[in-house]
């Protein structure tokens, strides 16, 4: 649909989801968040998909949560359609985080608040070199919300995410490598098209991607197991991609 807040195109596996509200700089609503999480069920619904590219139309990745519906749900937070509202909104991340295949955010310009959530979501980075990365919560006299601190300081530990969390610290594409928040930087006009290589890459077994990634996060993002526990998450796979080879 032309007027869709969020458009999905699928090609040689590669599901590309693309944030459509630059208007707003793709500050997420509501009904944009339920948008998202239903384009990610088609996804997962499509098993000849093998990977996931995150994208945004106009000078912004995503700017946090729509002023208006903070603003409305600040008013009387406890009120069901403001509660389930800010709800839809967490679990629009939280969504892309559980995609069955593994998934890559393209980001260029900026990305804020919920922004930063909904990249951090992913399980995989490419930025722009002039990308501007903000926390922003407590700038705007917000908690950070959606489990921010936890998917944060997953990836750049306890320091850099009190130095963005807490201290409103800013960075760019470039930091965001030296931190280990992003796997690379490149010019603003190669992002997603570096981000679609990768993708294609996995997605060329989409069916051992999904099993792939499903152990992938249970070992390494959802928090860390030993390595005896992480032998056992993996040997069935293994094992099970072992005799598809021989059988091909």
């Amino acid at each position: 649909m032309a007027d869709a807040e969020v458009l999905l195109e699928v090609d040689g596996g590669v599901a590309v989801v693309t944030l459509n509200a630059p208007d707003r700089r793709n500050a997420l609503t509501p009904a944009m968040a339920s948008e998202l999480i239903g384009v990610l069920d088609r996804v997962d619904a499509q098993p000849e998909v093998g990977a996931l590219v995150l994208r945004a139309v106009g000078r912004s990745f995503c700017a946090g949560g729509d002023v208006a519906t903070l603003t409305n749900a600040g008013k009387d937070p406890a009120a069901p359609e403001n509660y389930d509202g800010m709800g839809r909104i967490y679990d629009s991340f939280y969504r892309l985080g559980q995609v069955k295949v593994p998934t890559i955010a393209a980001v260029r310009g900026s990305a804020v608040g919920a922004g930063m959530n909904m990249l951090l979501a992913a399980d995989l980075r490419i930025v722009a070199d002039d990308a501007r990365l903000l926390a922003g919560f407590l700038k705007r006299g917000l908690h950070p919300g959606g489990g921010h601190f936890v998917i944060l300081s997953r990836l750049i530990g306890r320091e850099a995410a009190a130095a963005m969390a807490l201290f409103g610290e800013e960075i760019n594409g470039t930091r965001a490598v030296e931190l280990g928040l992003a796997w690379e930087s490149v010019d603003e006009a190669a992002v997603e098209d570096r981000a679609i290589e990768l993708a294609r890459r996995v997605a060329a077994d989409p069916e051992l991607a999904r099993v792939a990634v499903g152990n992938f996060r249970r070992e390494v993002v959802n928090g860390a197991v030993s390595w005896e526990v992480a032998t056992q998450f993996e040997r069935p796979a293994q094992m099970w991609s072992m005799r598809r080879s021989a059988q091909a």
